[in-house]
């Protein structure tokens, strides 16, 4: 991987106004920079305390007054030496301040950071593992209390810990097959006293608990999008306002109030989940003007995004001719909940029932019946397990990692390879397996691939 070590600086606080703004500087050596900016020598700041003094012009005239805390190499965020100057947080004063500091550290090559590279040099020190490095942006981009506990966690190494473990398994396994490899004549009774089978049948298992959880985790990072959908004033901007519990969406008897997508971000168990609805598809043909029709187009484009849609019917008067239209058109990789909605007109129970490979929820959203149903379905369907609570967050390249090693290791038939005297295909595929897992924390990971992660931080991190 190319790395550059030149010493970098970047404003560390979010844009805009604040109380308190951060101008952050790593590298190698920072004394004449600590100098110049700050007026006392590198010597003289005592590591991880605070000093309050004023920042300086090159003519001496002052910027800004407030903290500098120095952090010594190695005991740093990034490993290197690291100088965080703490002052107002306004968006001027804190460029002012950038630029000085970029000034004064010419002779020492200072430079902009680029998006995300404090955190890769924390990785290539060896402060974090890329589990970890992911975990920051995840704790900053939390968008439910249950995620950022879970980021927190992940932060601190849980899941890598759990990764680790799993790597130390296959590795163990794989160093005992190989070993077999120059000793044919002795392979079946060598690993039938080792228990071959049994630290397999133990990594397979172990591996499908670590993906269950994973999953979880990917849930809390990620949420699911749910796109209403249906025929207009069937409801659906009522169901929209009843689960985010406020008046998000305007709802009147006209057919049609809904022109455009409206999206509301809520939780539930701690899922995010991103709640659209959507314009009413209505059975002519052609809609009534422009805006109608661009507004049913953008409620195909959601539905095709959806991870569940939620088609909305009239308990009142069953499908009609553009309901069969509509479900025509839904994609198959999304589940399907058909919401009956006004069962305190239609006289129907709120209930759930399966019909047809589909689930069929009677609720009313005016009177709130049914809703309670509606939200443990959504949550069937996630996949929450209200037991099984994810102490971690995991990506989507975590689970295809995950998923990946619990291929290989089902390619594996101990007594077929034993058979077919193959165990050096046994050993490849928990070679590949080790790969795999190895490249969830970073232990093997393509450059590209480490480019593409911290690219997506912010230029502060």
């Amino acid at each position: 991987m190319s790395f550059d070590s030149s010493p970098i600086a970047a404003i560390a606080t979010a844009s805009g106004r604040g109380g308190i703004g951060v101008v952050r500087i790593s590298g190698k050596h920072l004394g004449t920079l600590i100098e110049a900016v700050c007026g006392i020598a590198e010597t003289k700041l005592t590591p991880r305390h605070a000093t309050y003094l004023p920042f300086k012009n090159a003519d001496g005239s002052v910027i800004d007054q407030g903290l500098a805390i120095y952090f010594k190499a190695p005991h740093s965020y990034t490993g290197e030496n690291v100088l965080e100057l703490q002052g107002h947080g306004g968006p001027v004063v804190l460029q002012m301040l950038l630029s000085r500091c970029l000034t004064a550290g010419q002779e020492i090559g200072l430079r902009i950071a680029q998006p995300g590279e404090f955190t890769q040099r924390a990785f290539i020190n060896d402060k974090l593992d890329l589990a970890q490095a992911e975990a920051v942006v995840d704790l900053i981009e939390a968008s439910t209390e249950a995620a950022a506990k879970a980021a927190s966690e992940s932060l601190s190494g849980a899941f890598s810990k759990v990764i680790h473990a799993l790597v130390e398994q296959v590795t163990n396994l794989r160093m005992l097959v190989e070993a077999t490899l120059d000793f044919p004549e002795e392979e079946i009774d060598f690993l039938e006293k080792s228990d071959a089978r049994g630290q397999l049948a133990n990594i397979r298992s172990t591996l499908d608990n670590v993906f269950s959880q994973a999953a979880q985790g990917a849930l809390l990072r990620d949420g699911l999008n749910i796109v209403l959908v249906g025929k207009p004033n069937v409801g659906k901007s009522s169901i929209l306002n009843v689960l985010a519990g406020t008046d998000v969406a305007i709802v009147t008897p006209i057919a049609g109030t809904t022109r455009d997508k409206v999206t509301e971000t809520i939780q539930l168990e701690g899922i995010p989940l991103n709640i659209i609805d959507t314009a009413g598809i209505r059975d002519a043909e052609g809609a009534s003007d422009e805006a109608e029709r661009i507004g049913i187009e953008r409620t195909w484009a959601a539905v095709a995004k959806a991870d569940v849609i939620l088609h909305m019917l009239d308990a009142n008067h069953g499908p009609a001719l553009v309901d069969e239209k509509i479900v025509a058109r839904f994609p198959t990789s999304a589940p399907v909940i058909r919401i009956w909605n006004k069962i305190d007109q239609s006289g129907h129970k709120p209930m759930v029932s399966v019909m047809n490979d589909a689930t069929h929820i009677y609720l009313s959203a005016t009177d709130h019946l049914g809703i309670d149903l509606l939200r443990a379905e959504l949550l069937r369907i996630a996949g929450w397990q209200q037991t099984g609570e994810s102490r971690y967050l995991a990506r989507e390249r975590h689970l295809i990692a995950l998923k990946a090693a619990r291929d290989h290791l089902n390619i594996i038939e101990l007594d077929n390879h034993i058979k077919d005297q193959s165990l050096d295909l046994f050993a490849e595929e928990l070679r590949l397996a080790q790969d795999r897992l190895n490249r969830i924390t970073g232990a093997f990971t393509p450059d590209d691939l480490l480019g593409m992660i911290f690219s997506r931080f912010c230029i502060g991190k």
